[in-house]
């Protein structure tokens, strides 16, 4: 039996090797590539022929063809390979075609049965079945092939899944994230049609300065069978409950200990420092309050807490370097609060990191100063950037000077800070109050006035096409 292989560079010269060696009656039982290009494995068709008659091929060299003693030329066999990779593609389902149409029509001028027949050429199917791999590697290469038999096709290489470069995973998961960002939105935002409560109540909340992520996950859970009063005061209800405050505990003055007032340039930390002295020189005397500053970077700090510290008869101490803080906090622990006013930093200020580690002392809290009227980004910024292991606590202040309370409760609900109390104006002790959620978000949402700010139901699509219909918010919403 004359079976031979045939490698070449591309399936069309495989081809045509085959074709100069078997002839015009060359049969190709199967090709698949290799590293050197593609491999045919060929036969002449009188070898299957034989194969029905239990006895070998004959000799490729008939006699009754004196053609067949001559080998024709590689051009005369290219136009016949021309013709023929047209009609089979190197496909072995083309292959599986040909063969039926050529066994047949041989059988029958020879007289066998077509039963015979198809049973040689479903037996010839099986044994020239390709591999999943090899049938991906033919359609890749009639999808590439060009009708010029001159043109050298390179086979295409499959690239595995573990060296596709980190860049074109991050891409596809982004833009599957995408995806279902979008589709998600779309239902939200068909459903807002429907409700008009619903969409109504998002500009409300967006109006009071709500970020659209929470104001998204609150709306989500409310019932459906409100009608409108009774949708705002369950959303009212729900704010209250996740501004987390002191109220259930001791008040900031009564509980006592060391706390450091921390935050970004100009949020108040001195002017608050001297009004938490004041509340405890009130209820326990001055000589129950120490007073330490860190600010020896801004013109005439230490003076402006001094002064405050003369009107409160407290004395106001300034620590240079971690070792006098240290010392300062030895001579003052039989005090009942100790306070330490910091530098003002900006977030992205290298030096935050060395005062960061300056006040990683034993029992020293921390307090987050954060001023009420600064825009929510510009609040998360502060949070991200002095956040502290364990519960964060903070200060609302200049909350007389904010338009829209909302940006600083949302910031405060979305990053779980507990509000220890808020700060109303420049007097000292006076403008000082406890956190009462209710009074706190009823405030934010009694939001009156026209702003250019305000958004209009049709500007939904706008809050909700990009980013910012994705829901970012990881903790727990009381509901």
């Amino acid at each position: 039996m004359n079976i031979q292989r045939f490698t070449a560079a591309t399936s069309r010269e495989a081809l045509a090797k085959a074709r100069l060696t078997f002839g015009e009656n060359t049969l190709i039982l199967s090709n698949r590539p290799t590293e050197h290009g593609v491999e045919v494995v060929a036969a002449a068709e009188d070898t299957l022929a034989a194969l029905d008659h239990g006895h070998e091929a004959p000799s490729q060299k008939l006699i009754d063809n004196p053609l067949r003693d001559t080998k024709p030329s590689y051009k005369d066999v290219a136009s016949k390979v021309e013709d023929d990779a047209t009609q089979l593609a190197m496909s072995t389902l083309s292959f599986q075609d040909y063969v039926r149409e050529r066994m047949l029509r041989k059988r029958h001028e020879n007289g066998t049965s077509a039963s015979t027949d198809i049973r040689s050429t479903l037996a010839q199917q099986e044994s020239a079945k390709p591999t999943p791999i090899e049938r991906s590697q033919e359609l890749k290469e009639k999808a590439i092939a060009k009708p010029l038999a001159s043109r050298k096709a390179t086979p295409p290489a499959t690239i595995p899944s573990e060296r596709i470069p980190q860049g074109i995973v991050d891409e596809l998961h982004a833009m599957k994230e995408l995806m279902e960002d979008r589709f998600n939105t779309l239902a939200w935002l068909g459903n807002a049609r429907q409700n008009p409560i619903q969409a109504n109540l998002m500009v409300k909340l967006i109006r009071a300065g709500y970020s659209p992520n929470l104001s998204r996950s609150i709306l989500e859970r409310m019932p459906e069978e409100m009608n409108a009063a009774e949708s705002v005061q369950w959303i009212v209800d729900v704010l209250e409950r996740n501004l987390k405050t002191d109220a259930e505990g001791p008040l900031i003055q009564e509980e006592g200990g060391v706390f450091a007032l921390i935050g970004a340039t100009g949020v108040g930390k001195t002017t608050t420092t001297a009004k938490l002295a004041g509340l405890c020189a009130r209820t326990h005397g001055p000589g129950s309050v120490g007073l330490i500053t860190l600010d020896t970077y801004r013109v005439g700090a230490h003076e402006q807490l001094r002064g405050f510290g003369k009107m409160l008869g407290v004395v106001a101490h300034l620590a240079h370097d971690r070792v006098a803080l240290q010392d300062l906090l030895g001579l003052l622990s039989n005090k009942k609060m100790v306070l330490i006013d910091t530098t003002g930093l900006a977030p992205r200020d290298p030096r935050k990191r060395e005062l960061l580690e300056l006040l990683d002392l034993p029992n020293v809290k921390r307090l987050l100063v954060l001023n009420a009227g600064s825009h929510g980004d510009t609040l998360d910024e502060a949070i991200s950037a002095f956040k502290t292991s364990g519960a964060q606590q903070t200060i609302f202040s200049k909350t007389d000077e904010a338009v829209k309370l909302g940006p600083a409760i949302d910031a405060a609900i979305r990053n779980q800070l507990l509000l220890r109390g808020i700060t109303t104006g420049q007097r000292v002790p006076e403008d000082w109050e406890t956190a009462n959620s209710e009074k706190l978000v009823r405030a934010s949402m009694r939001t009156a006035g026209i702003s250019a700010y305000d958004p209009k139901v049709s500007d939904l699509g706008f809050y909700f096409g990009q980013s910012a219909g994705k829901s970012t918010f990881k903790g727990h919403l009381d509901a």
